[in-house]
């Protein structure tokens, strides 16, 4: 980096001397706690040359991290729990570094089956999402069980009896979690919660011509100001999205949904950065039609919209259980229950779906259990999960390069990408596995 002085620097660790450059340091980059080290201009601070900076910390994690910093390798010793250090390392604020030396670059044809965990509570569970940080969340009932990268569980979410409909990510301490109405305490149906403690930060409330609304919070969907989107279902005339903001607390919009749609019951929400809009889908089997719309709350209307109402009887075979929007190819994304994709244009008027059978599965069989496919998308690649296999598609035209898959667990009933990681939810035993890309090797 230009600017950096190449300046020693001498630390005492709990008792042990290390020494390094201002230019090692400043590979932890500015949010770290060596950042705080360096002016604006990334000039180490005046330090006299003679001193030595002292820290009460571990010293055999302090020399792992800093060679990690100085090479971009990570070697941990057998005298070192891996607890231990990234414990550290979070200290230091280099637990991405961490991260990105134990797997690559995530990359859905390289992704490997690390490890499966059972979850504690028996039977089905309803949702997996990933965090930011490597984590994730598996919603179970009225509980919601977190886990840290390290897959080490925090204390759970209860919501007291209440369902849980759908969780989100905001930041790595932070999950809003979406369910019936109350939440448990009488007054909002989805509420913020602390992801190591299982606290709970703020109730999300509907007001309606300055009342207080009783309702229930279904699909979630965030976007990049943060801003928390939910379908809600009401007792009276609220039904739609709302729409809040987590730092000032309170709601800030709400769409309400027009004669014939049904917004409140939305099974799919997703934010289109590009086109400023939000993507709702009401499925098939929640509703025996299936509607897909874009909204655009600027303009409080309905800017694209599309039905299977009409559609020859044939079309039984074509039920849509997910669609998602690929805004690289201006289209949408939906999925049958017998794995066939069908894209939509975004740039015409919405019309027919183009449907391909190439994603099906090799043998033809499938799952004797209910099988809801899911849809997800990744750094340009899009992921159809289909009975106890997730399919991989790459490139403009979505061909089919590879499919995940283990060989016990059951149907996948979720799945979810985030923090460079997959995470797959069966419906066996709750277990869910964790897929990561392996590091390129190093000749």
């Amino acid at each position: 980096m230009m600017g950096i002085q190449r300046d020693r620097v001498r630390f005492n660790v709990g008792g042990r001397t290390f020494e390094t450059t201002s230019t090692t340091l400043a590979n932890a980059g500015r949010n770290s706690f060596f950042g705080a080290l360096f002016d604006d201009n990334w000039n180490l601070q005046p330090m006299n040359s003679s001193s030595e900076l002292f820290l009460d910390r571990n010293p055999d994690c302090f020399a792992v991290l800093l060679d990690l910093l100085r090479t971009g390798d990570l070697y941990v010793p057998p005298n070192v729990p891996e607890k231990l250090l990234c414990r550290e390392a979070q200290f230091y604020g280099v637990l991405d570094h961490v991260r990105a030396a134990k797997w690559g670059q995530f990359d859905g044809n390289r992704l490997r089956l690390s490890r499966s965990i059972t979850g504690p509570a028996p039977g089905d569970g309803t949702a997996i999402r990933a965090g930011p940080d490597g984590g994730c969340c598996v919603a179970h009932g009225s509980m919601v069980h977190v886990y840290d990268w390290m897959m080490e569980e925090h204390p759970p979410i209860n919501l007291d009896y209440q369902r849980v409909n759908d969780a989100g990510w905001i930041d790595p301490e932070s999950i809003v979690i979406s369910a019936c109405e109350r939440l448990g305490t009488g007054d909002g149906g989805m509420g913020l919660f602390s992801s190591s403690t299982g606290e709970l930060r703020y109730k999300f409330q509907v007001s309606h011509q300055n009342q207080i609304k009783s309702y229930t919070a279904g699909a979630l969907t965030f976007n990049s100001d943060y801003k928390i989107f939910s379908s809600c279902k009401g007792r009276s005339n609220e039904y739609g999205v709302g729409v809040w903001d987590p730092i000032a607390e309170k709601q800030v919009d709400f769409f309400y949904e027009s004669p014939g749609w049904s917004l409140g019951d939305a099974d799919k929400l997703q934010w289109l950065n590009g086109y400023n809009c939000l993507l709702v889908a009401t499925l098939f089997p929640r509703k025996d039609n299936c509607y897909i719309s874009l909204l655009d709350f600027r303009q409080k209307n309905m800017v694209w919209s599309w039905s299977d109402i009409g559609t020859p009887i044939t079309f039984d075979e074509k039920r849509v259980r997910d669609a998602i929007a690929m805004e690289g190819s201006s289209s949408i994304c939906v999925v049958n229950e017998y794995e066939d994709l069908g894209f939509m244009d975004l740039r015409s008027a919405a019309g027919s779906v183009r449907w391909s059978s190439r994603s099906r599965l090799m043998n033809g069989k499938l799952s004797d259990e209910p099988c809801y496919p899911k849809l997800a998308l990744h750094d340009g690649q899009l992921f159809s999960s289909m009975s106890d296999c997730i399919s991989v598609f790459s490139g403009p035209d979505c061909v089919l390069t590879s499919r995940l898959r283990r060989s016990y667990g059951g149907s996948i009933c979720d799945f979810s990408i985030g923090g460079d990681r997959l995470f797959a939810l069966h419906s066996e035993e709750n277990v869910f596995d964790i897929w990561e890309t392996p590091p390129t090797s190093v000749l």
